[in-house]
């Protein structure tokens, strides 16, 4: 398996498309900076958990 195979883009895309909707809706413009640093941020985490998720115990 590639090491892309395990990076979160389309959750990552997903929050920020969210974000930036949300922000549009509720004051009527959007952040794309906010929301892209909480896409990358929440495609971070999840690219982490994954590996330590996947990660084989060691007994």
């Amino acid at each position: 398996m590639a090491f892309a195979d395990n990076l979160p883009i389309s959750e990552s895309l997903g929050v920020f498309v969210g974000i930036t909707g949300f922000d549009w809706l509720a004051e009527g413009q959007a952040e794309p900076l906010k929301a892209a640093v909480a896409a990358i941020a929440a495609g971070a985490i999840i690219a982490i958990v994954r590996k330590v998720l996947k990660r084989p115990d060691k007994r």
